[in-house]
């Protein structure tokens, strides 16, 4: 350790021998050595001290870590070679011939045994352990060189120097050790060429960092005064004058200011004389204002408390928003509590106070939020939002009063509910989902901006519960769903709906034989059961296909409100049902080597515990249908057989550009037969002599006199599963499958591995088309021809074009005959009765697949433009990608449509237009400056020539702020919104927020 200042540990030790150095020195050297054992290995790092802001000539690069040790007795490590220790010195063993024997000397012989058993040391450096202030190994290092003086128990780090001590780390182009004071003090350098201070001081524990101009710790006391400090706090970043910091590692700062921009000099700050950081929990300041771009602003409070987030969660008042409206004037928005009993569950309750214009009152809102996870088992979240905005707070803005878009809403109270359920799939456990989403229908119109939402006009709710059972071939699940529709009040439930299947199983497994390849042990038979039991608040018209005129019953449909004193009506109409179906699978065969034979047979039953039944009042020349209770039961039965092959055709070229073109071909024919069961008590629900009587009174002023379809009196009229009488089917049907490839030369290829590539011509060319031959001599036979057209071109444009033919005449109303078209005078095969066509084309020149867990989130979720204002619903996306430069789809939509329009003439097209669609859909983002990015959703009809709720956003990168914008021009959601907040969520309520809709216009 002292082999810089003496030459060796055998010299000094010698010279206590010889007597030229007094003895008390040489013992005090000895015991300041065991406490402050030092490990070097290099016998120039104790040199000379370099001259400041140069490197000395000949300085080792790196200087190895050295370990102070608090107890002289720790294990040191081996020395390196060519040194003699590493750590405390060792005292050699030292030759010596033993002192004469003089009988008359005793001198000499005292002193050399009270040396040898000296009491007193012992208990001297025991007592130096003890009072050590240094409780652990020290570990320093420095690439330049490390000064070490012995006499003031100091050690100077030049460059880069580092000094761990147990959780602490300090780093600093200067670092000096005071062993004496248990101190260590780190300072930087100043480059006068760059005005700039380098290797500024850097503390490491383990509450946070801290970056500073000065720092000064105590080992002992672990209080530490840093002079500049810059200090990581969760989100935030703390600068301060002067902070102190106390064994229990809370700092107190002296002029102070908070920011969550992490630059050096940010951009904006709270600017505070006193405040008191404890890591980990919270900042407490004094009386603080608000600076942005180093202008102070007259903002501000007498006192500051900023929470800080940490690894757990925990219970605390939810401060509110402050803000004013334009319709529901000054306002306190999303204040409450949040509620976290454990590690699992969390429940947030917020509120929204609005105080109102003159003497019409703002209303208010209550929004309840549970979220729970438990791990690798399920996690969810639920929300409850209510919300009471008076009619005439909308109708008296003037705007939405007058606007033809709006309608107002049926009652100014309103709710919505979501719920998301997502387990941890397990083998052979149940597997619960849930996704809700129901909720006033006028809830979207005045409580969102966001165009999706409130154009959306239908909702679905699902929750199931399925599960495999273990060792049996029987799964089954129970699921209850709801649909609703905002716009025309439609709402269905189906609870419950249970569904029990048997998977395919083999006859000859359950006799015990052995499988050898016959024939018969592809016999394979499958069961299904679906039962139901549905709400709806639409209660049918009573009205039949042809016509006829009946008694009782709406003759138009109608909704009945959802209402605790409509419960009776609701539950009448109700329906419930149960379905089984058997498939049973026959042996397939192969013919002629390449086509496959599949024969199958299926039957299955509905069970019902109601029917209709229909007689025919003369009187009144009407139908009258009554519902019979009880239970009742349809079947049906069916046999199919169908063949299937697969060839291609290739064409070759000698081109050096195309090598082969390769059409792929699969046509299948398929014959499908079922008895006719009109005529069957199970299906038909009116008797031969009603049936006979609505013949001879009604078919002439009805049915064209034409015999009333039987199947029209089915016992089950819109039922659950639609189970009507069939007539007998023998229908043969035939479909072809197409896809063309081409094989072309790949311009890209320089190794010569991929000469050619593949280039699709055709992804899907299909047309479909059946005969039945036991259609009667009224119905037509000839199914229509369909054809549908599918290809992607170079990845980016897609081509769908589908298309139906019918074969046949149409008479007065618009229904097809049994009269071919050829057999007209102007020859034609076909008609086209529909069409549609779609083509999409994605413009990104600059793109990079990202994956959707890597892409950083641009503003934090809470911050939301609309997030605290009176509507409250975010419409932005989290995440702009400003690497790429721009981006563009743009989508056209045709649709063509001839079934219900019997002539094209002028006054029955405005009312049924052929040409059902036709718009195109434009969607682009362009980066405008190198953090100014504007988006735009454009949907223009072609029929009406007008814009169609377009949509323009922007957005504009601040480093530490974001500013959003979005604009809508025209529709029922035309306004604006404007929003520059900050975007750590910590200050998630440091924002402006403007925005004028027709709501509060």
């Amino acid at each position: 350790m002292l082999s810089s200042v003496f030459p060796s540990a055998t010299g000094w030790r010698a010279c206590l021998w010889a007597g030229w150095v007094p003895a008390w020195l040489c013992f005090f050297l000895l015991l300041l050595s065991g406490p402050l054992a030092f490990a070097q290995t290099k016998a120039d790092s104790t040199s000379a001290p370099r001259t400041q802001g140069k490197r000395r000539a000949g300085s080792a690069p790196t200087q190895p870590v050295r370990n102070i040790s608090a107890d002289p007795n720790e294990p040191q490590s081996p020395p390196p070679p060519g040194q003699t220790n590493t750590g405390r010195p060792q005292v050699p063993s030292v030759s010596r011939k033993p002192a004469p024997s003089l009988s008359g000397d005793t001198i000499g012989l005292a002193r050399d045994t009270s040396r040898a058993g000296r009491r007193e040391d012992s208990l001297h450096l025991a007592d130096l352990k003890r009072r050590s202030p240094i409780e652990t190994t020290v570990k320093y290092s420095a690439t330049d060189s490390i000064q070490f003086d012995v006499t003031k128990k100091v050690a100077r780090l030049y460059s880069k120097a580092n000094v761990d001590y147990g959780a602490m780390n300090m780093k600093a182009d200067l670092i000096t050790v005071d062993y004496g004071r248990s101190t260590v003090l780190a300072n930087g350098r100043r480059d006068s060429l760059k005005n700039r201070t380098i290797g500024k001081p850097v503390f490491k524990d383990g509450n946070g960092n801290y970056t500073a101009e000065e720092i000064a710790y105590n080992f002992k006391s672990k209080r530490g005064l840093i002079s500049g400090a810059i200090t990581q706090q969760g989100e935030g970043y703390v600068h301060s004058e002067v902070a102190k910091r106390q064994p229990d590692n809370t700092i107190h700062n002296l002029g102070t200011t908070y920011t969550t921009c992490n630059l050096e000099h940010p951009h904006f700050y709270i600017r505070a004389a006193k405040a008191k950081v404890i890591p980990g929990k919270a900042i407490i300041t004094g009386p603080f204002h608000m600076v942005i771009g180093d202008v102070p602003l007259p903002l501000g409070l007498p006192f500051g408390y900023f929470p800080m987030q940490h690894g757990g969660r925990g219970s605390g008042i939810i401060i509110p928003t402050f803000g004013q409206a334009q319709d529901r004037g000054y306002y306190l928005s999303n204040g409450g509590y949040y509620w976290a009993p454990n590690d699992y569950l969390g429940l947030r309750v917020t509120g929204d106070l609005y105080a109102g214009n003159a003497e019409r009152f703002g209303g208010f809102g209550i929004n309840t939020e549970l979220t729970y996870n438990k791990r690798y088992r399920y996690r969810g979240s639920a929300r409850i939002s209510f919300t009471n905005r008076p009619i005439n707070s909308i109708l008296g803005t003037g705007t939405a009063s007058t606007s033809p878009d709006y309608i107002a809403p049926l009652s100014q109270n309103s709710f919505w509910i979501t719920w998301s359920h997502s387990p941890t799939p397990t083998p052979g456990g149940g597997v619960f989902t849930a996704s809700v989403q129901a909720g006033s229908s006028f809830y979207n119109r005045v409580n969102t901006l966001d165009p999706r939402r409130y154009l959306t006009p239908a909702f679905n709710s699902t929750v199931s519960y399925s599960k495999q059972l273990r060792h049996l071939p029987i799964n089954y699940s129970i699921q209850a769903s709801q649909s609703q529709n905002t716009q025309t009040g439609v709402m269905a439930f189906t609870l419950p709906n249970l569904s029990v299947g048997v998977a395919r199983q083999y006859p000859y497994q359950w006799l015990g034989i052995k499988p050898h390849g016959a024939w018969y042990e592809q016999f394979a038979v499958s069961y299904n059961l679906v039962a139901q039991n549905q709400l709806t608040n639409v209660v049918a018209a009573r009205t039949l296909s042809s016509g006829l005129p009946l008694l009782g019953g709406s003759t138009t449909a109608y909704n009945i409100p959802f209402s605790l004193s409509n419960i009776k009506p609701l539950l009448r109409n109700a329906q419930s049902a149960a379905q089984h179906q058997f498939q049973i699978t026959l042996p397939s065969a192969t013919l002629i080597r390449h086509i496959q034979l599949q024969p199958s047979v299926s039957y299955g039953e509905t069970w019902y515990p109601q029917s209709l039944n229909y007689r025919y009042i003369e009187q009144a020349q009407a139908l009258r249908i009554d519902t019979t209770r009880g239970f009742s039961r349809a079947y049906s039965y069916s046999a199919n057989l169908s063949a299937t092959t697969t060839f291609y055709g290739q064409l070759n070229f000698k081109s050096k550009n195309i090598k082969a073109i390769r059409h792929k071909v699969t046509p299948s024919l398929t014959y499908a037969y079922s008895p006719d069961l009109s005529k069957s008590a199970a299906y038909r629900g009116i008797s031969q002599e009603d049936y006979d009587a609505l013949n001879n009174d009604l078919r002439v002023a009805y049915n064209g006199g034409r015999l009333l379809d039987p199947t029209t009196f089915t016992r089950y009229q819109g039922f659950l599963f639609g189970q009507t009488a069939s007539a007998r089917v023998s229908a043969l049907n035939f479909s072809v499958q197409n896809s063309i490839e081409m094989k072309v030369r790949n311009k890209n290829d320089t190794t010569g591995t991929e000469e050619f590539k593949k280039v699709s011509l055709a992804d899907g060319i299909d047309l479909a088309v059946g005969y039945n031959f036991a259609a009667d001599d009224f119905t037509p036979k000839l199914s229509p021809l369909t054809l549908n057209y599918r290809v992607q071109v170079a990845k980016k444009l897609n081509v769908v074009i589908s298309s139906a033919f019918s074969f046949y005449q149409r008479d007065s109303t618009g229904r097809n005959t049994n009269e071919y078209l050829f057999n007209q005078r102007n020859f034609k095969l076909a008609r086209l009765t529909a069409a549609n066509l779609s083509l999409g084309y994605q413009f990104n020149p600059a793109a990079r697949p990202k994956s959707a867990a890597n892409i950083p989130r641009a503003v934090a979720p809470s911050n939301d433009p609309v997030l605290g204002s009176p509507l409250p619903v975010a419409i932005y996306a989290d995440y702009i990608d400003f690497d790429i430069p721009w981006e563009a789809s743009v989508q056209y939509t045709a649709s063509y449509s001839t079934n219900s329009a019997p002539f094209r003439n002028a006054a029955y097209a405005a009312l049924v237009p052929l040409l059902a669609n036709n718009s195109i859909t434009a969607t682009g983002s362009v980066k405008l400056t190198e953090n100014l990015r504007l988006s735009s959703t454009l949907n223009y009809d072609l029929r009406a020539n007008t814009f169609v709720y377009p949509v323009i956003n922007f957005t504009r990168d601040l480093h530490c702020w974001q500013i959003t914008g979005m604009w809508m021009p025209v529709g029922q959601t035309r306004g604006y919104s404007f929003t520059i907040a900050a975007k750590s969520s910590l200050l998630q309520d440091l924002k402006l927020n403007r925005n004028r809709t027709i709501l509060n216009r």
